[in-house]
């Protein structure tokens, strides 16, 4: 493979292809995943952003060698939840010196095929393309000796069931997995822009991001005040055709989130919760939904929601907080409002380590990504390309072999660092 310089020059090339080649973009991902003109926009220019980013990151890829053997190549299985970033996972691996193949979530999508007609002029058998059913094409990457390490976005429960085959072919395992974000307002709070970046972050493609926020904490003096902000701004959101540029939130893509969400919201009224706003589903178009009185045993306070539901509970000290905002099997991203100390004592309390580590045992109450007081576009600069992304207990992980010995790593995480080894 070429010099990381070069390498560096066929990713600016697809940056010039992509932006050259937005609008036909962002309709094809506006028809394949129902996600809004405005969002799909949004993210095409997040992307052009990201990928310019990588330059940042050359002094460290150049110190660093490929996974790979010149013969091998890394898998990669990305999430139907997505168009335009997807590129930055693409990429990252490929600047390390990996030549990938590269499954998109459905057999035949047209963001693939769209994707891949930009990425045959640059980078030729680099990066190949795949439309298998995913189940062939990771049982294929795992049974096959030319490739030394899997990158899986996807669900936990997909993921754990390849854990014996990955164990005996000691592939190296990347999983990137769901979330069940808290957000947490506590007394102190600057209460409008809360509620401002919770509507934000919770309806963008209609919930349907593994970092949106789904379970609401607010502290009993300011509970009421809080959610009649926040669901000011909850009916506000202009739903409709997702290819007019003024909609601000789409239909739910998946049939079997739609069957989730319908069965918590049952249960959630079934266990003395009130749905004070929404509740609505028509089709694929689920209207935002507040659901307060929430307990934790709540299937929506357990499992992810993929959708534009939240859960709303209230608390009364500092400490109960932390231990409903721990209690639950993922822990990808949690969000803190409140006085600068109080904010900054939460954040230090529950995020985990810098970056991915070893441990004994799936990790759980610890966050990948904590942001205190600051919306999510600025806490999420970078990702995937210099800030690492992932979290712990069932939101992410490695399992990897080394010298014979079987490790487990939880915490965020680079794809370029983690299909790459440092240069001898």
């Amino acid at each position: 493979m070429e010099e990381i310089e070069e390498r560096f020059a066929r990713a600016h090339l697809l940056r010039e292809a992509i932006k050259a080649n937005k609008e036909k973009m962002v309709y094809t991902a506006v028809r394949d995943t129902g996600f809004t003109f405005r969002e799909c926009a949004m993210e095409v220019d997040v992307i052009l952003t990201r990928l310019e980013g990588f330059k940042d990151m050359l002094p460290t890829f150049a110190e660093r060698q490929p996974i790979c053997d010149p013969d091998q190549e890394v898998a990669l299985i990305l999430p139907y939840n997505g168009s335009a970033w997807l590129n930055v996972a693409i990429i990252s691996i490929y600047l390390v010196g990996n030549p990938l193949r590269v499954k998109f979530a459905s057999r035949d999508s047209d963001i693939a095929h769209f994707t891949e007609s930009l990425y045959n002029p640059i980078f030729g058998d680099d990066i190949r393309f795949e439309y298998a059913s995913g189940r062939t094409f990771l049982k294929h990457a795992i049974s096959d000796a030319r490739t030394p390490a899997i990158c899986l976005f996807g669900t936990d429960e997909y993921a754990w069931q390849y854990l014996e085959p990955i164990r005996t072919q000691e592939k190296k395992f990347v999983f990137e997995g769901p979330g069940k974000d808290p957000f947490i307002v506590l007394p102190g709070a600057d209460l409008e822009a809360a509620a401002r970046e919770l509507a934000f972050a919770k309806y963008l493609y209609a919930g349907q991001t593994c970092t949106a926020p789904e379970r609401v904490y607010l502290h009993e003096s300011i509970h009421d005040d809080f959610l009649e902000l926040f669901i000011d701004y909850s009916r506000a959101v202009k739903m409709g055709d997702p290819a007019d540029p003024s909609t601000e939130m789409g239909p739910v893509a998946s049939a079997r989130a739609i069957e989730a969400i319908k069965a918590q919201l049952r249960d959630a009224v079934a266990r003395g919760g009130r749905i004070v706003l929404g509740g609505k589903i028509e089709g694929n178009l689920v209207y935002p939904t507040v659901v307060v009185g929430a307990r934790q045993d709540m299937l929506g306070m357990q499992n992810e929601i993929f959708g534009p539901v939240v859960f709303v509970s209230g608390f009364s000290t500092e400490e109960e907080a932390l231990q409903l905002a721990r209690d639950n099997r993922y822990g990808l991203r949690a969000a803190v409002y409140g006085g600068e100390e109080e904010a900054k004592r939460v954040k230090a309390e529950l995020l985990g380590e810098p970056y991915c580590h070893p441990v004994t045992e799936m990790t759980f109450g610890r966050f990948g990504t904590v942001s205190a007081n600051q919306p999510r576009s600025e806490s999420w600069v970078g990702a995937f390309v210099s800030k690492p992304v992932g979290g712990y207990g069932y939101s992410g992980w490695i399992w990897e072999t080394v010298e014979g010995e079987f490790i487990l790593k939880q915490g965020p995480k680079l794809l370029s660092i983690e299909t790459s080894l440092q240069a001898k």
